[in-house]
């Protein structure tokens, strides 16, 4: 069923779409374009949408806290418009994928998914739907799970709302999040601490975020049915693939 492939593509996608997020060709480009270290990330993910304060990206993102947007985001927007952002962060996924990608059938199913996805209230995904593919096969793959993460980022974020946990809740309820993920993320000891331990005083936060799993899991099936069985049965082995 699409809801188990949903399901067993889950941590390729999550995984493999934002591994260019922390790489040295992103590096590479943001020193090119003159931003401060971390700044293309910040600036370039959400430069799909223009200009957006630091406010909001902070909601859009979700996890990070306030404190790293409001020092990083103002002075990349001023150093950089939108669209040379979303450029420089497009260059430096093709970089990074021509270096850890080789050409599968993704380039061909990954954008027949992206296409096909209803953008409706997922604001970053419904600003990375419009940007354009590259030309290049394996920049075509890693561009597709980038997006593709994009969209079940989206999903997700809104399961988590309607089960009634915030994104950070959810990290600390997910066994491959935790504390450590709070850190790589910005959070201070002290405040991942805090937060784990207000968490962790919600009786049902576990059940609530597999509940918020299983829906993403069921919208990102509902995706997956664009595809033939066939095709689905492809989609998981080149994923598999990557590692």
């Amino acid at each position: 069923m699409s809801v188990e492939t949903a399901r067993e593509i889950r941590p390729a996608v999550q995984v493999w779409g934002g591994k260019f997020m922390t790489s040295p060709e992103l590096a590479e480009v943001e020193r090119e374009v003159g931003l401060a270290q971390r700044a293309l990330y910040f600036r370039g993910r959400s430069a799909v949408l223009g200009d957006p304060p630091p406010a909001v990206v902070a909601e859009l993102f979700g996890i990070f806290p306030r404190w790293i947007i409001d020092l990083v985001l103002p002075p990349a927007t001023e150093a950089i418009g939108a669209a040379a952002a979303v450029s420089a962060y497009t260059e430096a996924l093709a970089r990074w994928s021509k270096t850890h990608l080789r050409a599968s059938s993704l380039a061909e199913l990954l954008p027949r998914l992206v296409e096909a996805a209803d953008a409706s209230g997922l604001a970053l995904f419904a600003g990375w739907q419009q940007v354009a593919w590259p030309s290049d096969p394996v920049a075509r793959i890693g561009h597709g799970l980038m997006v593709l993460r994009e969209y079940r980022g989206g999903l997700h974020f809104a399961a988590l709302r309607a089960v009634g946990l915030t994104v950070p809740e959810a990290a600390v309820a997910d066994p491959e999040g935790g504390r450590g993920r709070l850190l790589r993320t910005a959070w201070s000891p002290d405040a991942a601490d805090e937060l784990i331990a207000r968490a962790r005083r919600r009786p049902d936060l576990d059940g609530r975020w597999r509940q918020a799993q299983a829906l993403t899991d069921e919208r990102m099936g509902e995706l997956l049915e664009v595809l033939t069985k066939t095709e689905r049965a492809q989609l998981v082995a080149a994923l598999a693939a990557l590692g």
